[in-house]
């Protein structure tokens, strides 16, 4: 796994600038090894979404060192494909995840929290 160094290196070769200008970036991206430090670390952050996602937190666009101006887009585009050689989707990962049983048991709570769902309540005189 490149450590996000290395990837802000190769931006600096592609579009100049130093390592500080992209590093806050490509940190980000890998920041999910806090979790996992393995490759599924990457199911969080590393697809098309992510990219997008990025350019929330960061702008659409980065100030370089230099005064060059680049989307933030292809910095993360940079960053998944380095990682994975093409840019997922979400949806990719997902179908790519071994549904356990554990995953859709869940609790109906609407009737205990929906008074509209409730059952009537009845007086006994």
């Amino acid at each position: 796994m490149a450590h996000p160094y290395h990837h802000a290196l190769s931006s600096v070769k592609k579009w100049g600038g130093t390592v500080d200008d992209y590093l806050a970036v490509h940190s980000w991206f890998d920041q999910s090894k806090e979790i996992t430090a393995d490759f599924r670390h990457r199911a969080l952050r590393h697809h098309a979404e992510g990219i997008f996602m990025a350019e929330t937190i960061f702008g659409p666009t980065l100030t370089l060192s230099t005064e060059r101006v680049i989307p933030t887009r292809w910095v993360g585009e940079q960053h998944v494909k380095e990682d994975l050689g093409f840019i997922p989707s979400f949806a990719d990962w997902v179908k790519a995840i071994r549904p356990e049983p554990w995953m859709g048991r869940t609790e109906r709570i609407e009737a205990q929290v929906d008074p509209h769902l409730a059952s009537p309540v009845v007086e006994v005189m």
